[in-house]
């Protein structure tokens, strides 16, 4: 916590995941059996896991998905030998269990003796139903046992902290005794002050520029051609770029794919979910690797398509060493998004579909914050963007004719060559890709997914608006900011063309039908909407779907703050609950004047803090506004070190102090927590603000809100604890259709 900005001792600790294994993770799957009598998968044997040959004790495995039940647990260190086997227990009948048939399962020091893939259960009248298992072990480290159930008990569990709840609305605050009587005497901009570069927005840009820069370009920026200035050909040469830019010696071909039969991968079966066909991959040998949820009992995470998961107990060595950047249930699904299932499901193309302005670009690039800011690797690809830079930015309506085969060849061109460079990209190691175009018909869809076969997973996220006057807005927006109007002087030509330009597309638009989807209809308007999923699972998928259903259009902006000055921030201490001082109570009141006077007309904002009294007695003098406290939103904790100055830290703790000085983003104090820990607790602070549809003002504390500043700024994860966040400083976040802009102000120094 420092006192001003030249002080950073506030900004606290980051944490790798510790240790060395130490105890024996065991995860049992088995695949649900459609028999009848609602007959429920369980596991019984000898210690650990029951104790107790009775099956009437026999332990319940949990539904993790529509297809399988899994039960997981810790073995004890100084195991040596666990039997156990599989049955059936009816659910409502009193009747006998049904065991599983043959030998005991015996795992002896974290290896499974056999090869038994497959329980079999005997039914009435000599049935035999067979159920495929999957016994899975890991050695894991106690300290992340430990922070397992830590995480679980803060996070499913009411605070006992100071006696108060995770979420508190309008608690009495505690006021703030003889505060001088400070006002703002002059107007708003006076304060204003530069924000640091880079930073968000400060004026408007158009989204697509900031997407992803084709890899087929030339050194000079331009595409390479063929000597011929037509648009695309069935099989277009461009020449490849090395990631520094230079090209390299081997020319790249694109391959434009047949597109005129409907797209048939191997392997159809039937979706469970929702009853339609999609691809069951099934590919032997796949090797698990078991990580830490960060909640309740360490699970394994499996990727959305995987069908088998062997009892392989090693894991590579290239494997151990590609742990992404993020902590707990982030970390666990990267990886398992990483390095679990068939080939295309470790990476993830999220493919926009929809008419011209419908928000398919602020959608995407908001997407691909969301999902930067937790740790995946994310690029967003705008094909709109290769169109220009290939074909120019004067291409008038008649270009996106459908009866105009030569523009049709051009776009497929471009879209063919961000596709590749998708691929190519997920192949160096990128884990989801936003593929960003209108995607409007089935031929074009089909090609991206021939494209993709064996090399990714698709998902299609088609936005559909129906409120004209959104439309509208988004039409004239278009005028203003695209590349494709930067040199037209007449307004309202413009928007013709552009009108010109959306019947065109109406004219041939075919709604996703096929393969895995999300439809958001409506979601903009303000007014509920709706959004459609089909055939969609796994953990990143479910979080993409929970994110956008909270996401909107709405204009409003957040102002973000550290607390004022704390005594703790006086004396150089980390961590703590200290009050505020002097001039920490001299900028409370400035804030209330700030916030009285910047949001007089909006009596739907709310005012957020965490629970330390620092920053509630800052939001005290503050009246009008409802007032929320989080326990989400409390400074990061610096452990063993809270109440320390960094100097006593290196002089009784130097291994620690050096340790966070090599890697502040990934350190973590002992029994504290690091900055990608806070990332973790900050998720439903963002879904939160994401959902708000009125202004925020959040007052907190450094290390919280630069992550927070992080996720609006689009900054880079290794950037965070660097980011400034001085003391006394209001950072205002304008978040609408055009993207997030930002504006700083400086109430005192």
């Amino acid at each position: 916590m420092g006192s001003g900005a030249s002080k950073n001792t506030e900004d606290e600790e980051d944490g790798s995941n510790g240790g060395g294994g130490g105890q024996l993770y065991v995860s049992l799957k088995m695949e649900n059996s459609k028999v009848e009598g609602e007959l429920t998968p369980h596991v019984y044997g000898s210690v650990p896991l029951v104790g107790s040959w009775d099956p009437s004790n026999a332990l319940p495995m949990l539904r993790e998905s529509a297809s399988m039940s899994e039960l997981s647990f810790v073995v004890p260190p100084d195991h040596e030998t666990l039997d156990f086997k599989f049955l059936l227990k009816p659910k409502y009948r009193d009747t006998p269990c049904i065991v599983e048939e043959g030998e005991n399962r015996i795992l002896t020091g974290g290896s499974l003796q056999g090869d038994a893939r497959v329980a079999l259960f005997k039914l009435e009248g000599d049935i035999i139903v067979e159920s495929r298992v999957f016994i899975n072990a890991d050695r894991v480290s106690p300290f992340d046992l430990a922070a397992s159930w830590r995480a679980y008990r803060e996070n499913l569990q009411p605070s006992t902290v100071r006696g108060i709840p995770d979420v508190s609305i309008n608690p009495d605050p505690t006021p703030v005794e003889n505060c001088p009587s400070e006002s703002l005497e002059l107007d708003l901009e006076h304060y204003e002050v530069p924000a640091p570069a880079p930073s968000a927005q400060s004026s408007l840009v158009y989204i697509a520029d900031n997407a992803e820069n084709p890899r087929s370009l030339s050194a000079s920026g331009s595409f390479v051609n063929d000597d011929t200035p037509k648009a695309a050909s069935k099989s277009p040469r461009v020449s490849a770029v090395s990631e520094d830019g230079s090209p390299s010696e081997k020319d790249m071909e694109i391959i434009v794919p047949d597109h005129s039969d409907t797209y048939s991968p191997s392997g159809v079966g039937e979706s469970k979910s929702v009853g339609i066909l999609s691809p069951v991959y099934q590919k032997d040998g796949q090797r698990g690797l078991f990580v830490d949820r960060g909640v309740g009992s360490p699970r394994l995470v499996k990727s959305v398509s995987a069908s088998s998961f062997l009892a392989n107990l090693k894991l590579d060595a290239q494997a151990k060493n590609t742990m992404p950047a993020a902590a707990g249930a982030v970390a666990a699904a990267a990886v398992a998004d990483q390095m679990l299932g068939p080939k295309e499901d470790m990476h993830l193309a999220i493919v926009l579909v929809g008419l011209p302005a419908r928000g398919k670009t602020f959608t995407a690039a908001k997407l691909t914050r969301y999902l930067r800011w937790l740790g995946h690797d994310t690029k967003h690809f705008n094909v709109g963007k290769y169109r220009r830079l290939k074909h120019g930015v004067n291409q008038c309506a008649d270009f996106f004719r459908a009866d105009n085969q030569e523009g049709v060849e051009a776009r497929t061109e471009v879209a063919a060559l961000a596709m590749e460079d998708m691929i190519a990209w997920m192949e160096d190691g990128g884990q989801v890709g936003v593929f960003d175009a209108t995607n409007s018909t089935r031929v074009r869809r089909n090609m991206l997914m021939q494209m993709a076969e064996g090399k990714c997973k698709i998902i299609f996220l088609e936005t559909l608006c129906n409120d004209e006057r959104i439309i509208e807005r988004n039409i004239r927006l278009k005028i203003q900011q695209s590349p494709d109007y930067e040199e037209e002087t007449d307004f309202e030509a413009g928007v013709k063309d552009f009108r010109d330009r959306l019947a065109n597309y109406e004219r041939v638009y075919e709604p996703v039908e096929e393969g895995s989807y999300i439809k958001m209809i409506d979601m903009v308007s303000g007014n509920g909407g709706q959004i459609q999923v089909n055939n969609i699972s796994g953990y990143l998928p479910g979080r993409i779907v929970f994110f956008l259903v909270n996401t909107h259009l709405t204009p409003r902006p957040i102002l973000l703050t550290r607390h004022g000055e704390s005594m703790d921030n006086v004396r150089g201490r980390t961590g703590g609950d200290s009050v505020i001082s002097e001039s920490g109570k001299i900028y409370a009141k400035k804030l209330a004047n700030f916030v009285e006077k910047r949001l007089k007309n909006e009596k739907a904002a709310s005012i957020w803090t965490s629970t330390l009294q620092r920053t509630i007695l800052t939001a005290g003098p503050i009246v009008g506004f409802p007032k929320v406290q989080w326990r989400a939103l409390d400074e990061i904790n610096s452990g063993v070190c809270d109440g320390m100055t960094y100097e006593e830290i290196k002089k009784n703790m130097p291994e620690e102090y050096e340790s966070r000085l090599k890697d502040k983003l990934r350190y973590r104090y002992p029994r504290g927590e690091s900055y990608l820990d806070v990332i973790q607790r900050l998720e439903p602070v963002i879904i939160e603000l994401e959902r708000q549809r009125a202004p925020v003002v959040v007052i907190s504390h450094q290390a919280v809100l630069r992550a927070l500043y992080a996720y609006f700024a689009d900054r880079p994860l290794k950037e965070i604890p660097q980011i400034e966040m001085p003391l006394h400083t209001i950072i205002e976040i304008q978040m609408g259709v055009s993207g997030v802009q930002e504006k700083r102000y400086k109430l005192m120094d």
